[in-house]
């Protein structure tokens, strides 16, 4: 591999000098092999250069893809198009963005040698393309758009038995340490240790590794104390054995390390191993942040490229990819089921993104949507069948990074607290919610000034209200903070309209969302984002419904964490709060798959001893006969906050009703303490 990679730096060395290739191809490559070459170059000087230089490397390794340069990157498909054409420009575009998974390959690289295999196979596959080009000669002619595209398209497929088992690999092996080493064996206090991971390192992150240095040991143990707390709970909770399992992964944003590292000695002293990976690099590692991560350069250009893989998925790609999974797996089977699950460490404080939308990003058509949709959930019953469900958990916490802006250290203290509220009080309030909630046939939510929800949710009959509830006590465990009760809705019966006037949803801003349901399915939506009306569902066909044309209610939710709806009003930061602080500050209501998704048949009881049995819905109980339509592999939380809610109204099969809560706040005896932090709030 190191003989592959020395002749491949070799070649691009010459590519920077050679004009055969007629413009704007020539630049193109040219300017591909100079980014090759100084990446190389300035990353295997690294371990020599002070923090300054190491800072001043980052920045000039992702520089091309801060907005200011974007717009006229190939980086960007839409730039791509307009210098290298329809038939080109996308490909190219694609192939450019592929590369950037040097940078932090060559990082390990440059550790212990590892990822050589990666680092060939994306320097080889752009002098496969850029020898497209030069066998045409002096001419003046091209490749056919099609030899570019089949060049990329079996560069992916061939190369799938690589990059997808070493995905597997580095989710559920402890000897891929890379990371945990820098957590571990760093001067935590000297923010320079931000630069040895090869992400890209802002203000933000060194802010925050700051402000996690000045706090004290005992500070920090206690912020990791609820981190494993919720962890070892969620199995106590749902009657899992933790003692089975000897891993478990941590996933992180770069700034959080104090945490983390106290993390992993709470972990090992419980016997479990932790496992730290990177967030996805290759096509086939998937999208979203599953993994650690640092700053965004661009999140327009993660927007752009998101669906890259349109350019190429098809239905033997798909079969591919599956069988790499399955051999991945096989292959790491001992590894897997030693796995517990995830503790996720999520951040807050981005400016919410608007993305301005192109023709000439790659986006899945129709056919392609649904043979993902068919991946996602085939691939899901996969790692079911080897890390099962009945045996793994999980936790997730979210804190504030310094982005967030100049009250950053106040707004984490307040956070802390609000993630270490008495759960006990809240199990004991939210009982008064379930207890009134459980006996009743629906509940009637409206909204007011300007408002316009008017949404009834249909609930199942218990056989035994003494034995069997509907709705889950949330408390702090895998989920926190704390507080929510929550449901799976009956489908058939659910109705009406969800409407929010502004809500922010993993980042993207929504104006005048609106819902429509129908027996449990979105059947119409629609938003004020942008003056053409088709761009506002496209926009919401997108990102909410995660491109299916309809999704049903998942889940349906009254969020009590009303000391987390104070804060966030009093510093107005409701436009940065994560959904998992969001959806605790009113009703919520998520389109999608239910919370229980792949875990139905698991029993699980409220810590008063009653069985929750609202965990299916007419969907999810076609894993028994249609499992390839049982589930959708998303869900998204809407949650409808206070100061906008009319009145949630459950009503009972003599049609007698009783009043949950009424524009604002809450009305049942016992639940009244939950008024205090907002009562002066609310108008």
């Amino acid at each position: 591999m190191e003989e592959r990679i020395k002749l491949a730096l070799e070649r691009f060395a010459q590519m920077r000098e050679e004009t055969e290739v007629p413009e704007p191809f020539g630049a193109y490559f040219r300017k591909t092999a100079d980014f090759v070459c100084e990446t190389y170059k300035g990353i295997s000087e690294f371990a020599g250069m002070d923090g300054k230089a190491r800072a001043g490397l980052n920045k000039s390794l992702y520089e091309e893809l801060l907005p200011q340069n974007y717009r006229t990157s190939y980086l960007n498909p839409g730039y791509a198009v307009s210098k290298l054409g329809k038939g080109y420009g996308r490909e190219l575009s694609f192939l450019c963005y592929s590369l950037r998974g040097i940078i932090p390959f060559l990082f390990e690289y440059f550790h212990d040698k590892s990822r050589a295999e990666d680092i060939a196979i994306l320097l080889e596959v752009v002098l496969q393309v850029y020898s497209c080009f030069t066998a045409q000669g002096q001419d003046g002619a091209l490749p056919s758009e099609k030899e570019v595209r089949d060049t990329l398209y079996w560069f992916v497929s061939d190369y799938a038995d690589v990059t997808v088992p070493a995905r597997v690999r580095d989710k559920v092996d402890p000897t891929i340490d890379f990371a945990k080493r820098i957590v571990c064996d760093s001067d935590l206090s000297d923010p320079a240790y931000l630069y040895s991971y090869g992400e890209y390192v802002t203000e933000d992150e060194i802010r925050t590794a700051k402000y996690l240095a000045s706090l004290s040991d005992e500070e920090i143990q206690t912020l990791a104390d609820i981190v494993t707390g919720g962890f070892e709970r969620g199995f106590v909770l749902t009657g899992k054995d933790i003692k089975k399992k000897s891993t478990a992964g941590i996933i992180y944003r770069l700034g959080f390390e104090r945490i983390v590292k106290s993390v992993i000695k709470n972990l090992e002293a419980a016997g479990i191993e932790s496992i730290i990976y990177r967030s996805g690099v290759h096509l086939l590692d998937g999208s979203g942040r599953n993994g650690y991560f640092g700053a965004i350069p661009s999140r327009q250009c993660e927007y752009d490229h998101k669906e890259d893989l349109a350019l190429f998925w098809d239905k033997a790609l798909y079969e591919r990819r599956m069988l790499c999974l399955e051999e991945g797996y096989r292959e790491h089977a001992a590894s897997a089921g030693k796995y517990a699950g995830p503790l996720v460490i999520e951040t807050f404080g981005e400016t919410p993104f608007a993305p301005e939308d192109s023709d000439d990003r790659p986006v899945f058509d129709k056919k392609q949507t649904a043979l993902s949709a068919k991946y996602l959930s085939e691939a899901g019953a996969l790692v079911n069948r080897f890390i099962p469900e009945e045996e793994r958990s999980f936790t997730i916490i979210a804190f504030p990074q310094a982005g967030i802006g100049k009250d950053y250290e106040e707004i984490f203290a307040l956070t802390s607290k609000l993630n270490a509220l008495d759960y006990k009080k809240y199990q004991t309030i939210q009982q008064h919610i379930i207890d009134a909630l459980d006996p009743g046939e629906r509940v009637h939510i409206t909204g007011r000034d300007g408002n316009e929800t008017d949404l009834f949710v249909q609930l199942r009959k218990l056989d035994d209200i003494k034995t069997q509830t509907q709705f889950e006590n949330c408390t702090a465990d895998v989920n926190i903070p704390v507080g929510e009760v929550f449901t799976s809705p009956v489908l058939e019966g659910t109705e009406g309209v969800l409407h929010v006037k502004r809500v922010f949803l993993e980042n993207l801003e929504y104006r005048d969302l609106r819902l429509v349901f129908k027996d449990g399915f979105v059947t119409d939506y629609s938003c004020a984002n942008f003056e053409d009306e088709e761009k506002n569902r496209k926009y919401i066909r997108d990102n909410i419904l995660s491109n299916h044309e309809s999704l049903p209610m998942g889940e349906f939710a009254i969020g009590t964490n009303t000391t987390a709806y104070a804060m966030a009003r009093r510093f107005d930061i409701f436009k940065y709060l994560p959904i998992l602080i969001a959806e605790k500050t009113g009703p919520h209501f998520a389109v999608g798959d239910t919370c229980y998704s792949r875990a139905e048949d698991i029993r699980v009881y409220n810590p008063d001893g009653r069985e929750i049995i609202s965990k299916d819905n007419s969907c999810s109980l076609k894993r028994k006969t249609e499992p390839e339509n049982a589930y959708f592999n998303c869900h998204m939380d809407v949650t409808i906050p206070y100061e906008e809610l009319g009145s949630i109204e459950v009503i009972y099969p003599d049609g007698s009703t009783a009043l949950i809560m009424k524009d604002g706040l809450f009305t049942l005896d016992g639940t009244l303490e939950l008024n205090e932090p907002i009562k002066d709030l609310i108008g």
